[in-house]
């Protein structure tokens, strides 16, 4: 296994990693600093290791208030940017306490932190392979006179993906429960399998395999 020390394929920000047959492992970056796909070998200077904490802020004499910067001075008032009559005012933009050591702003941050849960919990986005866009699922019943029942794929896709989300977070918060004995996790996981086998079905609808779903060896 090759080391990614100091490389995006250890970074904090480095998301939806996968292998690609021509350029390896390859990911995105929650930064942006490069458009994706981004090489696990990639390297920039706002590199923060995965788990790693944050660098401690710098030493306040006695009194002095926090994010002052090393001098104790009086709270400041945010300035509102000169504007003509009648324009538009422009919003404030918000930032970080000084006491985070991150280079980005909050909408960036919180950006980056709706990554980390998502890769976290199992959760985020899947794209629909391109051959289903536009696409109907139709229900046609036996029975004549009936009408019949039509579904935009992308509907359906995206309750398909609602289900595999919700199941992977299920299986998660199932793993980590402490009033549960390993042979009830084991009985339980057992069942989560199965729905998984039986919904690779529709893994067809996903434009990448890994994004879909994974059961036992017989139900695939």
């Amino acid at each position: 296994m090759n080391d990614y020390a100091g490389r995006c394929g250890s970074c904090a920000a480095y998301t939806r990693v996968h292998e690609d047959p021509a350029r390896g492992r390859v990911g995105e970056c929650a930064l942006e600093v490069y458009p994706p796909p981004v090489k696990a070998t990639a390297t920039c200077a706002r590199y923060r290791a995965k788990g790693a904490p944050p660098p401690p802020p710098p030493p306040r004499a006695a009194g002095q208030p926090r994010g002052s910067g090393g001098k104790a001075r009086a709270p400041e008032r945010a300035s509102s940017p000169e504007r003509r009559p009648g324009a538009a005012p422009q919003p404030l933009r918000s930032t970080l306490p000084r006491e985070i050591d991150i280079d980005m702003d909050i909408d960036e941050f919180r950006r980056v932190l709706r990554e980390v849960l998502s890769e976290e919990l199992g959760v985020g986005r899947a794209e629909m392979g391109g051959r289903w866009e536009g696409g109907e699922l139709v229900l046609r019943p036996g029975k004549e006179g009936t009408a019949e029942k039509r579904i935009p794929l992308d509907v359906f896709f995206h309750k398909i993906v609602m289900l595999r989300d919700k199941l992977r977070v299920l299986e998660q918060k199932l793993n980590a429960h402490e009033g549960l004995s390993d042979a009830e996790k084991v009985q339980l996981q057992a069942y989560i399998t199965g729905c998984y086998g039986t919904l690779t079905t529709f893994n067809v609808l996903f434009a990448r395999r890994e994004d879909g779903f994974s059961g036992s060896g017989r139900d695939d």
